[in-house]
Protein backbone atom coordinates (compact mmCIF):
# COMPACT_ATOMS: atom_id res chain seq x y z
CA UNK A 1 0.00 0.00 0.00
CA UNK A 2 1.30 4.00 -0.38
CA UNK A 3 2.35 5.85 1.99
CA UNK A 4 -0.06 8.44 3.04
CA UNK A 5 1.50 9.16 6.78
CA UNK A 6 2.32 13.03 6.68
CA UNK A 7 5.03 12.50 8.97
CA UNK A 8 6.44 10.30 6.97
CA UNK A 9 6.36 12.26 3.42
CA UNK A 10 8.48 14.52 2.22
CA UNK A 11 7.07 18.08 0.97
CA UNK A 12 6.95 17.07 -2.17
CA UNK A 13 5.67 13.60 -1.89
CA UNK A 14 2.75 15.91 -0.35
CA UNK A 15 2.35 18.13 -3.05
CA UNK A 16 2.50 15.28 -5.82
CA UNK A 17 0.01 13.48 -3.29
CA UNK A 18 -2.74 15.67 -4.46
CA UNK A 19 -4.35 15.21 -0.76
CA UNK A 20 -7.83 16.92 -0.81
CA UNK A 21 -8.65 15.65 2.97
CA UNK A 22 -7.47 14.60 5.90
CA UNK A 23 -7.99 11.80 8.95
CA UNK A 24 -6.82 12.95 12.15
CA UNK A 25 -6.66 10.08 15.00
CA UNK A 26 -7.12 11.43 18.32
CA UNK A 27 -5.59 9.20 21.18
CA UNK A 28 -4.71 8.77 24.67
CA UNK A 29 -2.19 7.32 26.63
CA UNK A 30 -3.46 6.12 30.30
CA UNK A 31 -3.77 2.67 31.89
CA UNK A 32 -5.85 -0.19 29.99
CA UNK A 33 -6.49 -2.87 32.27
CA UNK A 34 -3.31 -4.41 33.49
CA UNK A 35 -2.61 -6.42 29.87
CA UNK A 36 -3.09 -3.79 27.23
CA UNK A 37 -0.09 -0.43 26.05
CA UNK A 38 -0.92 2.49 27.35
CA UNK A 39 -1.33 4.19 24.42
CA UNK A 40 -3.92 1.78 22.93
CA UNK A 41 -6.26 4.49 22.18
CA UNK A 42 -3.70 5.98 20.14
CA UNK A 43 -2.55 3.08 18.18
CA UNK A 44 -6.02 1.55 17.73
CA UNK A 45 -7.17 5.18 15.72
CA UNK A 46 -4.01 5.93 14.31
CA UNK A 47 -3.63 2.23 12.36
CA UNK A 48 -6.89 2.84 11.59
CA UNK A 49 -6.38 5.76 9.84
CA UNK A 50 -4.06 4.13 8.13
CA UNK A 51 -5.84 1.31 6.65
CA UNK A 52 -9.40 3.81 5.86
CA UNK A 53 -6.53 5.95 3.74
CA UNK A 54 -5.83 2.69 1.93
CA UNK A 55 -9.14 2.71 0.95
CA UNK A 56 -10.07 6.37 -0.25
CA UNK A 57 -8.51 8.28 -2.73
CA UNK A 58 -6.68 11.43 -1.58
CA UNK A 59 -6.88 11.10 2.32
CA UNK A 60 -3.58 13.16 4.07
CA UNK A 61 -3.22 10.71 7.05
CA UNK A 62 -2.42 13.71 9.96
CA UNK A 63 0.20 12.98 12.57
CA UNK A 64 -1.84 11.40 15.72
CA UNK A 65 -2.37 13.20 18.99
CA UNK A 66 -1.11 11.10 21.83
CA UNK A 67 -2.32 12.55 24.80
CA UNK A 68 -6.06 13.67 25.01
CA UNK A 69 -8.05 14.32 28.34
CA UNK A 70 -7.87 11.32 30.62
CA UNK A 71 -8.28 12.93 34.22
CA UNK A 72 -11.33 10.31 34.88
CA UNK A 73 -8.57 7.71 34.68
CA UNK A 74 -6.07 8.86 36.77
CA UNK A 75 -6.01 6.60 39.67
CA UNK A 76 -4.57 4.22 37.73
CA UNK A 77 -0.33 3.93 36.53
CA UNK A 78 0.92 5.82 34.58
CA UNK A 79 -1.87 8.17 33.12
CA UNK A 80 -0.82 10.99 31.05
CA UNK A 81 -3.64 13.29 30.48
CA UNK A 82 -4.02 17.53 29.12
CA UNK A 83 -6.82 20.00 30.43
CA UNK A 84 -10.34 19.96 28.44
CA UNK A 85 -9.32 23.44 27.41
CA UNK A 86 -5.32 22.09 26.14
CA UNK A 87 -7.60 19.27 24.39
CA UNK A 88 -9.75 21.11 22.58
CA UNK A 89 -7.03 23.78 21.86
CA UNK A 90 -4.53 21.36 20.40
CA UNK A 91 -7.51 20.00 18.04
CA UNK A 92 -8.58 23.55 17.03
CA UNK A 93 -4.69 24.45 16.30
CA UNK A 94 -4.51 21.22 14.13
CA UNK A 95 -7.57 21.21 12.14
CA UNK A 96 -6.63 24.99 11.45
CA UNK A 97 -3.22 24.49 10.48
CA UNK A 98 -5.03 21.71 7.59
CA UNK A 99 -7.34 24.47 6.63
CA UNK A 100 -4.50 26.95 5.87
CA UNK A 101 -2.30 24.42 4.16
CA UNK A 102 -5.82 24.45 1.70
CA UNK A 103 -7.51 21.21 2.88
CA UNK A 104 -11.39 21.83 4.06
CA UNK A 105 -12.32 18.54 4.37
CA UNK A 106 -11.59 17.01 7.94
CA UNK A 107 -12.36 13.44 9.30
CA UNK A 108 -11.29 13.08 12.70
CA UNK A 109 -11.24 9.38 13.99
CA UNK A 110 -11.69 9.35 18.08
CA UNK A 111 -9.91 6.33 19.87
CA UNK A 112 -11.05 7.55 23.70
CA UNK A 113 -14.09 8.63 25.60
CA UNK A 114 -12.41 11.91 27.28
CA UNK A 115 -11.72 13.24 24.15
CA UNK A 116 -15.63 13.34 22.53
CA UNK A 117 -16.12 16.81 23.94
CA UNK A 118 -13.28 18.57 23.17
CA UNK A 119 -13.84 17.19 19.96
CA UNK A 120 -17.15 18.70 19.64
CA UNK A 121 -15.99 22.22 20.79
CA UNK A 122 -12.88 22.46 18.59
CA UNK A 123 -15.57 21.71 15.39
CA UNK A 124 -17.66 23.85 16.43
CA UNK A 125 -15.41 26.55 17.14
CA UNK A 126 -13.68 25.96 13.32
CA UNK A 127 -17.05 25.93 12.05
CA UNK A 128 -17.80 29.62 13.42
CA UNK A 129 -14.79 31.21 12.06
CA UNK A 130 -14.15 28.84 8.82
CA UNK A 131 -17.79 28.05 7.66
CA UNK A 132 -16.51 26.56 4.41
CA UNK A 133 -14.30 23.56 6.59
CA UNK A 134 -16.24 20.06 6.35
CA UNK A 135 -15.28 18.13 9.31
CA UNK A 136 -16.79 14.92 10.14
CA UNK A 137 -15.75 12.51 12.94
CA UNK A 138 -16.51 8.64 14.29
CA UNK A 139 -16.50 9.77 18.01
CA UNK A 140 -17.18 5.92 19.65
CA UNK A 141 -15.91 3.66 17.50
CA UNK A 142 -16.60 1.18 20.21
CA UNK A 143 -20.10 1.31 20.08
CA UNK A 144 -20.44 1.28 16.49
CA UNK A 145 -18.18 -1.70 15.97
CA UNK A 146 -20.72 -4.05 17.94
CA UNK A 147 -23.51 -2.43 16.16
CA UNK A 148 -21.78 -3.11 12.82
CA UNK A 149 -20.98 -6.74 13.73
CA UNK A 150 -23.53 -10.21 14.12
CA UNK A 151 -25.16 -10.33 17.01
CA UNK A 152 -23.40 -12.87 19.14
CA UNK A 153 -19.76 -11.70 18.01
CA UNK A 154 -19.01 -10.93 21.62
CA UNK A 155 -19.88 -12.86 24.21
CA UNK A 156 -20.17 -10.35 27.33
CA UNK A 157 -22.01 -7.02 27.29
CA UNK A 158 -21.77 -6.92 23.92
CA UNK A 159 -18.26 -6.45 24.08
CA UNK A 160 -17.68 -2.72 25.62
CA UNK A 161 -15.94 -1.81 28.55
CA UNK A 162 -12.62 0.21 28.89
CA UNK A 163 -10.39 -2.44 27.76
CA UNK A 164 -13.09 -5.00 27.94
CA UNK A 165 -13.87 -7.55 25.24
CA UNK A 166 -14.35 -5.68 22.22
CA UNK A 167 -11.13 -3.11 22.77
CA UNK A 168 -8.80 -6.25 23.97
CA UNK A 169 -9.84 -7.50 21.07
CA UNK A 170 -8.58 -5.34 18.85
CA UNK A 171 -5.58 -4.41 20.85
CA UNK A 172 -4.47 -8.16 20.19
CA UNK A 173 -5.52 -8.04 16.83
CA UNK A 174 -3.44 -4.56 15.58
CA UNK A 175 -0.57 -5.10 18.65
CA UNK A 176 -0.93 -7.98 20.21
CA UNK A 177 2.79 -7.71 20.71
CA UNK A 178 2.55 -5.21 23.44
CA UNK A 179 -0.21 -6.63 25.25
CA UNK A 180 -0.09 -9.78 27.97
CA UNK A 181 -3.12 -11.57 27.85
CA UNK A 182 -2.55 -13.77 31.14
CA UNK A 183 -3.42 -10.38 32.99
CA UNK A 184 -6.59 -9.85 31.51
CA UNK A 185 -9.53 -9.13 33.87
CA UNK A 186 -13.53 -9.38 34.07
CA UNK A 187 -15.32 -6.43 35.97
CA UNK A 188 -18.82 -5.69 34.90
CA UNK A 189 -20.03 -2.66 36.80
CA UNK A 190 -23.36 -4.17 38.77
CA UNK A 191 -24.51 -0.69 39.94
CA UNK A 192 -25.18 1.65 37.16
CA UNK A 193 -28.44 2.79 36.04
CA UNK A 194 -29.44 1.69 32.37
CA UNK A 195 -30.51 5.33 30.49
CA UNK A 196 -28.73 7.42 33.04
CA UNK A 197 -25.30 8.90 32.36
CA UNK A 198 -23.01 8.85 35.62
CA UNK A 199 -20.43 10.90 35.31
CA UNK A 200 -17.77 8.92 37.77
CA UNK A 201 -13.93 8.40 38.12
CA UNK A 202 -12.67 5.18 36.97
CA UNK A 203 -11.52 4.34 39.98
CA UNK A 204 -15.47 4.30 41.34
CA UNK A 205 -16.48 1.36 38.71
CA UNK A 206 -13.07 -0.95 38.77
CA UNK A 207 -10.25 -1.93 40.87
CA UNK A 208 -8.15 -2.85 37.87
CA UNK A 209 -8.41 -0.06 34.98
CA UNK A 210 -10.59 -2.23 33.07
CA UNK A 211 -14.60 -3.04 32.42
CA UNK A 212 -16.09 -5.50 30.60
CA UNK A 213 -14.60 -9.02 30.18
CA UNK A 214 -11.37 -9.14 29.12
CA UNK A 215 -10.74 -12.57 29.26
CA UNK A 216 -13.34 -12.74 26.20
CA UNK A 217 -11.27 -10.98 23.84
CA UNK A 218 -9.63 -12.94 20.55
CA UNK A 219 -6.98 -11.57 18.12
CA UNK A 220 -10.10 -13.19 15.66
CA UNK A 221 -12.71 -11.16 17.15
CA UNK A 222 -10.56 -7.99 16.23
CA UNK A 223 -9.76 -8.67 12.75
CA UNK A 224 -13.40 -8.94 12.60
CA UNK A 225 -13.86 -5.34 13.77
CA UNK A 226 -11.04 -3.83 11.92
CA UNK A 227 -12.53 -4.99 8.69
CA UNK A 228 -15.80 -3.51 9.67
CA UNK A 229 -14.66 -0.40 10.93
CA UNK A 230 -12.12 0.18 8.11
CA UNK A 231 -15.34 -0.75 5.74
CA UNK A 232 -17.63 1.46 7.25
CA UNK A 233 -15.33 4.68 7.99
CA UNK A 234 -14.12 4.51 4.31
CA UNK A 235 -17.30 4.23 2.85
CA UNK A 236 -18.94 7.14 4.50
CA UNK A 237 -15.71 9.14 3.51
CA UNK A 238 -16.27 8.12 -0.38
CA UNK A 239 -19.97 8.94 0.09
CA UNK A 240 -18.94 12.67 1.18
CA UNK A 241 -16.50 13.06 -1.49
CA UNK A 242 -19.61 12.05 -4.01
CA UNK A 243 -21.06 14.66 -2.95
CA UNK A 244 -18.64 16.70 -2.34
CA UNK A 245 -19.30 16.69 1.54
CA UNK A 246 -21.87 19.13 0.97
CA UNK A 247 -24.74 17.46 3.61
CA UNK A 248 -27.16 20.33 2.74
CA UNK A 249 -31.11 18.87 2.95
CA UNK A 250 -32.73 18.68 -0.31
CA UNK A 251 -36.02 19.35 1.14
CA UNK A 252 -35.05 22.21 2.60
CA UNK A 253 -36.42 25.44 0.46
CA UNK A 254 -36.94 28.17 3.42
CA UNK A 255 -34.59 31.56 2.78
CA UNK A 256 -32.65 32.30 5.88
CA UNK A 257 -34.02 36.20 7.14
Amino acid sequence: MANHELMKLTAHQVKEGHYDKAILAVGSCEAHGQHIAEGCDTLVSYELSKKIADNVDGLLVLPPITVGYSGHYDTFPFTLTLSYDTVTQVIYDIMESVLRNGINKIFVFNGHDGNIAPIEIASRKIKEKYPDARIASLPEWWVIAGKLLPEGTFEVWNGVGHAGEGETSIAYHLFGEYCEPELATCVIPDHLIDGIDIKWDFSEITNTAQTGDATKGTAEKGEKMTNVLVDFAAKAIRELDSRDWNYGSTQHKTALK
